[in-house]
């Protein structure tokens, strides 16, 4: 392999290390407290907010598989594929930052709509991050990545070394993996963003506090997806 790849495989190594690292004290106690609220929620509540995101997931992956331009880094390196990945991040935090801000200027009631709006906007950029890898989201084990990767980048430290575990596997895991569980993705994801985002309800910090959370979570999203595909193009220790 030649030189790029040898600096982009020390990078993954030390993506993956920091992935697996403990969370910080303040973390472990909110997914504590977390865990707590959600063993209070009724069932029926449970059943029906995964049936919600489940179908505001599938709908947004439809949206975004039509609208992906398939071929816009056909033929490029890998430093190029990587660079053009960068270009696109800047692009889609704008973008998830103005969302941000407006929807949290608005208060409460559009504070609330931030929620499908902000997810809408991260699945049309994990199809983007497949397509400039050169991987076929028509293919349903691509979309199936895809949601695997966003599990990956806002969930909890046991699911999220299940979830680098399957990345890292995946040609083998793909030939298990029907369905997505669709509780644990929605728990996960809810209980990652709950806390940031409650404070953008706040009038007067709202704005401020969407902006900034937004734009952050794009650009962690842009690093987890970055990784997991060149995890996948680099399957084996470049050869010195």
């Amino acid at each position: 392999m030649n030189d790029y790849e040898l600096k982009v495989y020390d990078e993954v190594e030390d993506w993956k290390r920091k992935l697996t690292r403990r969370s910080g004290m303040m973390n472990r106690i909110s997914k504590k407290a977390q865990g707590k609220i959600n063993g209070m929620i009724p069932e029926k509540v449970h059943e029906m907010m995964t049936e919600s995101i489940k179908g505001m997931v599938k709908t947004t992956l439809f949206g975004s598989q039509l609208t992906t331009n398939k071929d816009q880094a056909a033929g490029l390196t890998l430093a190029e594929r990587d660079e053009l990945m960068r270009k696109k991040t800047a692009v889609f935090q704008k973008t998830a930052l103005v969302e941000g801000a407006g929807t949290g200027a608005g208060g409460i009631l559009l504070g609330l709509a931030d929620f499908p709006l902000l997810l809408s906007i991260k699945m049309k950029f994990l199809f983007e991050a497949a397509s400039i890898y050169g991987f076929n989201t028509k293919e349903f084990e691509e979309r199936l990545f895809i949601l695997h990767i966003f599990q990956l980048a806002f969930s909890s430290d046991e699911i999220r070394r299940e979830t680098l575990s399957e990345i890292e596997n995946w040609e083998e895991r793909k030939q298990t993996l029907v369905e997505m569980d669709w509780r644990k993705f929605q728990q996960e994801y809810r209980d990652y963003i709950d806390l940031v985002k409650m404070f953008q309800l706040v009038p007067g910090i709202g704005a401020f506090v969407g902006a900034y959370a937004n734009n952050n979570l794009l650009k962690h999203l842009g690093e987890t997806a970055m990784n997991a595909y060149r995890l996948r193009i680099l399957k084996k220790a470049p050869e010195l």
